[in-house]
């Protein structure tokens, strides 16, 4: 994968303000660093120099993880589709409920947004309203999104879901939609590492929790039907 983890190319150009530092473990990221470098100084997208971008790693896999492509909108993921036709896309999907509740905690804890009080309804639904909140927070809307310019075989939606009660067989269906080998030996990390488990997450009381539900009750039903799998349980998770 790239040094930089998430690039944030086609949403913010790369500029983005990042929490750690990027790696640079030879010298196929050091040229892919300087040219993402000049790659972000240009006024807009530019698909031939981004593509440029992966020619060091040569017939390896390769790819960019960034979540908030999920917000793209439909002629830049048609631009992106129309390019790369070889391109596999994997979303995702987490009941948003808890991808909220996650997400404002994060934003929290990294200072993006003021400190405020997660007990108060009030003030969490003026962070839920926040554009950039909700634009994520409709897996339906993202998947149908993408589908309405992927081939079914170039696109694939996994579950937050199994990367709690199972990473390791999640990781092996990813490779395997990739067309990596599962079995080949990974990083040093294990498949369940997870850094965001030493981060404080706000409290979230029956009563907020509730609230959302009922914020999110016709998205839950809608994931339900349209992605199926886990998203099947997520209605009955609060009552409905």
């Amino acid at each position: 994968m790239p040094p930089v983890k998430e690039l944030h190319y086609f949403d913010q150009l790369s500029r983005v303000r990042r929490a750690s530092g990027t790696r640079c473990r030879d010298e196929r990221d050091l040229r892919f660093l300087e040219r993402l470098e000049s790659l972000s100084a240009e006024t807009g997208i530019d698909l031939d120099n981004y593509a440029r971008l992966f020619e060091p790693k040569a017939s390896l896999l390769s790819g960019d993880i960034s979540p908030n492509y999920s917000t793209l909108c439909n002629e830049v993921i048609r631009q992106v589709v129309g390019y790369f036709p070889n391109l596999k896309v994997i979303f995702l999907a987490r009941d948003p409920v808890e991808r909220v509740w996650s997400h404002l905690s994060m934003e929290v804890h990294y200072r993006q947004i003021e400190p405020f009080d997660a007990t108060d309804i009030a003030e969490v639904k003026r962070n839920l309203r926040r554009r950039g909140m909700l634009h994520r927070s409709y897996p339906s809307a993202i998947v149908s999104r993408w589908k309405r310019y992927l081939r079914p075989e170039r696109f694939r939606v996994y579950f937050f879901d199994d990367l709690q009660s199972n990473p390791a067989e999640l990781r092996r269906s990813i490779l395997r939609f990739l067309g990596a080998d599962p079995d080949k030996p990974s990083s040093r990390l294990t498949a369940d590492y997870n850094s965001w488990t030493r981060m404080e997450k706000l409290p979230l009381t029956n009563k907020v929790r509730s609230h959302l539900a009922r914020f999110f009750k016709k998205e839950l039903k809608t994931c339900a039907v349209r992605l199926g799998g886990p998203a099947r349980d997520w209605p009955t998770r609060y009552g409905f």
